[in-house]
């Protein structure tokens, strides 16, 4: 199968972070995380009216480019974003009432799907940046937490022009809680988790920077409040309160997402001499295709 050779640029920083608080910290940052990425790094960031409407496209998009960076080709950086979506983990799907819940959202215009990462609800829509970081892992090593904290340096490291309190750690109510939510001032505004395949794998972050975040959390606390039935928050799905999420807009003045998105692109250029694609790697639309059914028959099922 012929790969189309993309050609390259390197990415310009936007001048909003040249200007902007904190840039300082960014070259200490740069040098206690220099070696934590690999070298090739390649970034695709396709404009938002791009995306197909079915949220289970940059997925699946994502789990073929696992499968061909684990047969040789070069790592690369996946950002995107999707005009009004929810993903949702798959103890959410087991939910009593979820097919309910997800056909009412796809009857108000949602792309619902069930997200192959693992986690919990996460609303998406264009003010949410979506960043993956697809490896090679050839020696079927696990260092989970590793690989955690440099996503953690990434999503904080791209926020650094504006705050230099980002910080780890649960925070307790919010929604697709873990123990890598990045947070400033107690409000959460990215979640981590990890997809791995045999001899690849995908760190994956969803980053609030547009918007209001109490927003997004009603919307997720929605879906709970329709999909779970007679169940209580706790063990079987997350309780999602007030006061627990934020924007980089509302907690550190990020402008736009196309600012924050020009940070990712500027920090993993500096970390890794990542270089951004002007095309997409070429993946066939009919085996794109084809994985959205799959995943969709394998993980979205009573």
């Amino acid at each position: 199968m012929s790969v189309e050779q993309p050609e390259y640029r390197k990415a310009e920083g936007a001048q909003a972070n040249a200007e902007g608080p904190g840039t300082q910290d960014r070259t200490t940052a740069a040098e206690e995380a220099s070696g934590l990425w690999p070298s090739g790094i390649r970034i695709w960031a396709p404009p938002l009216e791009s995306m197909p409407e079915d949220i289970l496209f940059p997925i699946a998009w994502e789990e073929m480019m696992c499968r061909r960076v684990g047969e040789g080709e070069a790592p690369i950086m996946h950002i995107w974003r999707h005009p009004y979506a929810l993903t949702i983990g798959m103890r959410d799907r087991r939910l009593p009432r979820a097919p309910q819940a997800m056909d009412k959202l796809r009857r108000e215009g949602c792309s619902v799907a069930v997200r192959v990462s693992g986690g919990a609800a996460v609303p998406l829509d264009e003010g949410v940046v979506n960043v993956s970081v697809i490896l090679p892992n050839p020696g079927r090593k696990l260092e989970l937490h590793g690989d955690f904290e440099r996503m953690v340096s990434l999503i904080a490291g791209a926020a650094s022009p504006w705050t230099s309190d980002s910080r780890a750690g649960e925070i307790s109510g919010a929604f697709c809680p873990g123990d890598y939510d990045v947070s400033v001032n107690g409000r959460k505004f990215c979640g981590i988790a990890q997809r791995r395949q045999t001899k690849a794998y995908i760190l994956t972050a969803f980053v609030i920077v547009d918007g209001s975040g109490e927003e997004r959390r009603r919307l997720a606390r929605e879906f709970y409040d329709e999909a779970s039935g007679v169940l209580k928050p706790g063990d079987a799905y997350p309780e999602v309160r007030e006061g627990t999420m934020g924007s980089l807009d509302e907690l550190a003045g990020v402008p736009s997402a196309e600012a924050y998105i020009s940070s990712l692109e500027e920090w993993m250029i500096d970390h890794a001499g990542a270089a951004v694609l002007e095309q997409a790697p070429e993946l066939p639309m009919d085996e794109l295709d084809l994985l959205s059914q799959q995943l969709k028959a394998r993980y979205d099922k009573d």
